[in-house]
């Protein structure tokens, strides 16, 4: 079994936060495929990791450089290993790291991009796919049957609702002008947009196919804090 935290009210710097993925593993003996508890791959078999998408914070390589690092929350939190990622510039340089997500069913880890996106499968650490969208990426995220991702441009006006098991876009929906933070509903049934560049909180019935969606009028701009108020009948 595998549990995931939602790290929005976690006690880390807001910025570091969205490159933060807290991904806690209990898995059977049976799984255990190496003495020091590493499998072939290099991928851990058992215990509580931390997964960190760097840079984080812009495209800054002081604070992690640029990967996804793996940290041994039962041991203090120990550096375990870097996962080399995709996501660069065009001269490049690492771009910085805008959302990271996780769909249990299908393993895999997503981290978003200024450009791109990409999966990569837990089990081997390897990339799966790296996938460039028109209007860039910002902080997405995945449905309760890891299925289906609702994926925001670079704060342009509109989403991309992406099927995860390939990155292919099944539709678009405009909202008012800078797409940036999402929340999709436990329930599944609802996904929260939030527009920084409107007071309106966009939320989209799950469903059926979106094209457009409900209005909700939060505060003079979204940003994340609003999240914290969606209950567990979402």
């Amino acid at each position: 079994m595998k549990t995931f935290f939602n790290c929005l009210n976690a006690p880390y710097p807001r910025r570091i936060c969205f490159a933060i993925l807290l991904l806690a593993f209990s898995l059977t003996p049976s799984q255990a495929t190496a003495e020091e508890g590493l499998a072939s791959s290099g991928a851990p078999s058992s215990g509580h990791f931390l997964y960190v998408a760097t840079p984080g914070i812009r495209d800054y390589l002081g604070y992690g450089g640029h990967g996804l690092l793996v940290f041994d929350i039962d041991d203090q939190h120990r550096f375990v290993r870097r996962i080399p990622t995709q996501g660069f510039h065009k001269d490049g340089r690492p771009a910085n790291v805008k959302g990271i997500a996780v769909s249990a069913q299908l393993n895999s880890i997503f981290i978003s991009t200024l450009y791109s996106l990409q999966r990569i499968d837990l089990a081997s650490d390897q990339l799966l796919w790296e996938r460039a969208y028109e209007g860039g990426c910002d902080r997405m995220s995945i449905s309760p049957d890891g299925k289906t991702m609702y994926l925001p441009s670079l704060e342009k006006d509109f989403w991309n609702v992406v099927a995860c098991e390939d990155g292919d876009i099944i539709t678009t929906i405009k909202v008012h002008s800078r797409a940036h933070n999402t929340i999709y509903g436990p329930s599944g049934k609802r996904a929260y947009m939030a527009d920084i560049g409107s007071p309106w909180l966009h939320v989209a019935d799950t469903s059926r196919k979106p094209t457009n969606t409900r209005l909700r009028r939060i505060s003079s701009n979204c940003r994340s804090p609003i999240f914290s108020c969606i209950s567990a009948r979402s």
